[in-house]
């Protein structure tokens, strides 16, 4: 589906992966993209106009953003550190986007939220989390907030994440790998983006964003080797989360292994009723990924 007139909509963090890929193929379709990042970090964007900004709170950015209909607030943080904590990304970032909405008039906001988030949340990502959510629900916006599971597709941060391990010889697993995931493809995520920018029926709601099929962490990585010949090694999760606590870059942070271990599944039956599309399965998406 192409538009007619043309639309126009911002997107914050519009060079990481969902931010990139749902630019793209929102441009395909002929709404006009305004991208918005950090200084220095506009090159890998070929759609739309790029403008630079710190925290979306400069006085330039509401005239730059003249007519966009709604802003896809893209920008979030999965790891904290003593200069960068969630308060200061997931949350103080989404008050300055939805003032931003309100100077500039944009009268829709969407967000990318986090699967299993909900009012009885007891971690630090999740709890900011639900916090930049309920600034969205009680700014007087339009919404629309996603509850995301993992987006996958070419260069997604969990299929390089296991790239990587498998270049050297071992994936590791925290525990059991029983926990569950429901990954989604990046290209349906665009496409159900288009529709809440122009479908009514997306409006105020907070959806699952997940895909058809709910598998274990170990059938994940099975299936994302593909044959390929790999150890698979099951590291304690206790000492897991012990190194988590002890160093910051280690592959599992507290808050990844606190996301798996989680075991958050969603309902994709309610997705699919209001899109009406027809899901890409984990399976499908990874045989067009770096290992076909």
């Amino acid at each position: 589906m192409t538009l007619k007139k043309s639309l126009k909509v911002a997107i914050t963090g519009a060079n990481g992966f969902v931010g990139k890929n749902v630019g793209k193929a929102l441009a395909k379709k002929g709404i006009s993209i305004t991208g918005i990042v950090r200084k220095g970090k506009g090159s890998s964007i070929n759609f739309g106009n790029i403008i630079s900004s710190k925290d979306l709170s400069e006085n330039y950015l509401t005239s730059k953003l003249h007519g966009c209909s709604a802003l896809l607030h893209f920008i979030g943080k999965g790891k904290q550190t003593v200069d960068s904590d969630y308060q200061k990304v997931n949350v103080d970032l989404t008050k300055n986007a939805i003032n931003l909405c309100k100077k500039a008039k944009i009268k829709k906001i969407i967000y990318i939220s986090g699967l299993g988030i909900s009012k009885d949340t007891t971690f630090g990502y999740f709890i900011s989390k639900f916090q930049a959510e309920q600034e969205i629900i009680n700014s007087g916006l339009d919404y629309t907030i996603f509850r995301a599971s993992y987006i996958i597709g070419k260069d997604d941060p969990l299929s390089n994440f296991l790239f990587k391990q498998m270049i050297k010889g071992t994936i590791m697993i925290p525990g059991s790998g029983k926990y569950r995931l429901q990954p989604i493809s990046i290209g349906d995520v665009a496409e159900v983006v288009f529709q809440s920018i122009v479908q009514k029926k997306f409006s105020n709601k907070i959806i699952d964003l997940v895909g058809p099929k709910t598998i274990t962490f170990n059938d994940y990585v099975r299936d994302f080797l593909q044959g390929k010949k790999t150890t698979i090694k099951h590291i304690n999760l206790e000492k897991a989360y012990r190194t988590a606590l002890n160093n910051p870059k280690t592959d599992f942070g507290i808050d990844d292994l606190n996301i798996l271990v989680g075991d958050y599944v969603g309902n994709h039956k309610k997705l699919q009723s209001m899109s009406g599309i027809e899901f890409k399965t984990h399976k499908a998406v990874l045989k067009t990924s770096r290992l076909s």
